[in-house]
């Protein structure tokens, strides 16, 4: 019987992980949680994993297992004693990274949803290891296949400011920008959509994943077609489906799949579709879009500035325009940086985490 390590358990992507996998048969080696303790209790309860981690040491005794480890030195230490050949990394954030290059260290497959690891270290991570769980990313795999291609797409929503008057976005709170049209995941992704810095992630995940600097989004209010293909004969597929992590999360961990996951697309009820452009007014991180794709070392700066951003937009420290300000700030400033190695890359996050502070 397969078995998983499941990094992020209680985050949407977790929590939908462990329903295909049960579906499937597959034991769950080992859960990594942040602080939802309450679900990772039931998940331990349910799935009886080996090994168990969490963000805090001072929730250790709260959780219903022997063996647990805390921090993200205890991601690391639990993934080195799993055997799992499958690793699905669902963290948030930069602290996503150690374990995903512990993981490919380890000679493991690495089910990715973290974006965060290819956007900051892509360069240091090797791809035929990866297989992405993404909407987007997924969607264009599936249309590829082995046909050459001329340019891939991928598709926003335009997150929860989409369709208010730009002058108002200027006073918009945490609160609202977590009031997401399409679907309801954790604050981070949330707040990324709001400002379009998720897309330019996935921009930046795609260049790494297919090898292109030919890649652009367009806005899909509906969020039912995910990705296009472009070929170099012409034609110009597309890729529709509910919006469900499921069906990427059991591409990931089966290989193949050839039962429902999810009913398809209804066309007549969907009605029509428009793409409409992003523009940097409305979503001002969109200007540095094509020299970030054409410096791609630079993804190590953008998260970090957008990460320590979005600390001060929640401690209201920060109106939601001063986010892309602080990141385009950062950005200039460290314009000039490239890593040779992963400790760079480090030392690299740390300085434009002090300076945006």
């Amino acid at each position: 019987m397969s078995s998983i390590v499941l990094l992020g358990s209680t985050g949407s992507i977790g929590v939908n992980t462990l329903i295909v996998a049960k579906r499937y048969n597959i034991q769950i080696e080992a859960l990594v949680a942040g602080r939802s303790i309450d679900l990772l209790n039931q998940q331990i309860a349910e799935h009886n994993p080996k090994y168990v981690a969490i963000a805090n040491e001072s929730d250790t005794t709260k959780v219903n297992h022997p063996h647990v480890f805390c921090g993200d030195a205890g991601i690391l230490e639990l993934l080195e004693l799993t055997t799992s050949p499958t690793i699905v990394n669902a963290l948030v954030g930069y602290t996503g990274l150690a374990p995903t290059l512990k993981a490919i260290e380890l000679g493991r497959k690495v089910a990715l949803a973290n974006k965060e690891s290819l956007v900051v270290a892509g360069e240091f991570i090797d791809m035929s290891k990866i297989v992405p769980i993404d909407s987007e990313h997924f969607g264009l795999w599936y249309l590829m296949g082995k046909r050459p291609f001329s340019k891939l797409y991928v598709t926003a929503s335009g997150g929860a400011f989409r369709d208010w008057d730009i002058n108002d976005m200027q006073t918009a709170t945490f609160s609202q920008a977590l009031k997401h049209p399409n679907w309801s995941m954790g604050n981070k992704i949330t707040i990324d959509s709001a400002t379009m810095t998720n897309k330019l992630f996935e921009l930046l995940e795609a260049k790494w994943l297919f090898d292109t600097s030919n890649i652009d989004a367009f806005i899909e209010k509906k969020s039912i077609i995910h990705a296009l293909a472009e070929f170099k004969d012409g034609s110009t597929t597309a890729h529709f489906a509910g919006v469900d992590m499921k069906l990427p999360i059991a591409f990931a961990l089966k290989g193949k799949i050839e039962e429902e996951i999810l009913p398809p697309v209804d066309l007549l009820k969907m009605g029509s579709v428009e793409f409409l452009p992003i523009t940097s007014e409305r979503y001002p991180i969109w200007e540095i879009k094509q020299h970030l794709l054409d410096n791609p070392h630079l993804g190590v700066v953008v998260n970090a500035a957008n990460e320590e951003a979005i600390l001060k937009f929640e401690k209201d420290e920060s109106d939601f325009f001063g986010m892309g300000k602080m990141v385009l700030n950062a950005y200039r400033k460290f314009d000039d940086v490239k890593a040779r190695n992963i400790a760079e890359i480090i030392e690299i996050d740390r300085e434009v985490r002090a300076y945006v502070k």
